[in-house]
C-alpha cells in the first residue's frame, strides 16, 4: 500500500464525457443516467475498498491483541497498519469484548501503508474473531481514511466450516463523504472467504480474500444503483487494491462494468458502459 487516496487518476467527469460522446441519441436523459451510473460506479469502488481496509484493520487488531482465537506459535507478520494507533480491549479476558482502535484526532496518523487515518473504530465482539458463529459489529467515530469520512455499521458474522474460513459482511447505513463534501450512501450483504493463508494464522501478509454478493449505492440526490459482483473480487493483503474480479452497476436503462483485472497487484481497473470499449482508471 503506497498511496494515500482511494481513487486517483482519471477524473470521473472525464469518463462521463468519454461515454456520453459514444451515445447516438443525444438526449439529456441518457446523458444524465450515464453520468450518474459512472459516478456511482466509482463511489461503489471506493466503498468496497474502505470495507476491505476496515476488515484488515480488525484482523490485525485481533492478532496483535490475542482475540483472534489462535495461540501464537511464532512471530506475527502484519502490514503494521496499527503502528501509530492506540488499541483498547475491554475486558482483557473473556467475551463479549469492546475494542476501540484510535488513530488520533486532527491530522491523524500515517502508518506503514502510507494511508492517513484519523478518528476511532469501535468494535463489539461476541467471541473469538475466527470462531464460527462469532459476531463483530463495527461502527465509526469521526473516522477518516485516505481523506474519506466513513460512517455506518458493518457486521461480520463468522460462517466458517471445517477447513474454510469465511464471514458474512453486512453493511447498513453506510455513508462515505469525499474530500470536498460530496457524499453517497451504501449498503449490502456480501460473503467473504479466505482463499489463502489459512494455515498461517499469524502471518497476515499471505492472506487472500474472495468476496461475492450485492450492494446498493445512492447519491446525495437519492438516486440509486444496484451493484452485483459478477466475478468474485479478490483482495490480497499485500496489494493496496482489489486485484481481481468484476462488478455490474445497473441503472434503469444502462449498466456499467468495473473490472479489476486478473490478479496483478496494481492500481488499475477498467470501466465500460453497456459493453462499450473499457476505459482504464487508476485506483488509490
Amino acid at each position: 500500500m503506497k498511496s494515500k487516496n482511494f481513487l486517483l487518476g482519471f477524473a470521473w467527469v472525464s469518463l462521463v464525457v468519454a461515454f456520453s460522446a459514444c451515445k447516438k441519441d443525444g438526449t439529456k436523459t441518457t446523458s444524465d443516467e450515464v453520468t450518474t451510473t459512472v459516478e456511482l460506479s466509482g463511489d461503489q469502488a471506493i466503498s468496497d475498498n474502505t470495507n476491505a481496509d476496515a476488515e484488515y484493520i480488525l484482523n490485525e487488531a485481533a492478532v496483535n491483541n490475542n482475540f483472534a482465537g489462535n495461540t501464537p506459535t511464532g512471530i506475527t507478520s502484519t502490514m503494521n497498519v496499527l503502528g501509530c494507533s492506540a488499541v483498547t480491549v475491554t475486558p482483557l479476558q473473556g467475551f463479549p469484548k469492546t475494542i476501540v482502535i484510535d488513530f488520533g484526532s486532527g491530522t491523524g496518523c500515517t502508518p506503514a501503508d502510507g494511508i492517513v487515518r484519523s478518528g476511532k473504530i469501535n468494535v463489539m465482539l461476541s467471541d473469538s474473531l475466527r470462531k464460527s458463529g462469532s459476531v463483530a459489529t463495527m461502527t465509526f467515530d469521526n473516522y477518516y481514511v485516505g481523506g474519506f469520512k466513513k460512517e455506518g455499521t458493518i457486521t461480520w458474522t463468522n460462517t466458517s466450516q471445517a477447513g474454510t474460513k469465511s464471514w458474512e459482511r453486512q453493511c447498513t447505513n453506510g455513508k462515505i463523504t469525499a474530500p470536498g463534501g460530496r457524499f453517497w450512501l451504501h449498503s449490502g450483504t456480501q460473503d467473504v472467504v479466505q482463499t489463502d493463508g489459512v494455515s498461517t494464522p499469524f502471518n497476515l501478509l499471505d492472506d487472500v480474500f474472495s468476496t461475492t454478493g450485492t450492494a446498493t449505492v445512492t447519491n446525495s440526490a437519492g438516486v440509486s444503483r444496484t451493484a452485483e459482483i459478477t466475478s468474485a473480487l479478490e483482495k490480497k493483503v499485500i496489494c493496496a487494491n482489489i486485484d481481481k474480479g468484476s462488478i455490474k452497476i445497473t441503472g434503469p436503462n444502462h449498466y456499467a462494468i468495473i473490472d479489476y483485472g486478473s490478479g496483478s497487484c496494481d492500481n488499475e481497473a477498467t470501466i465500460s458502459i453497456d459493453g462499450s470499449n473499457p476505459i482504464t482508471f487508476l485506483l488509490r
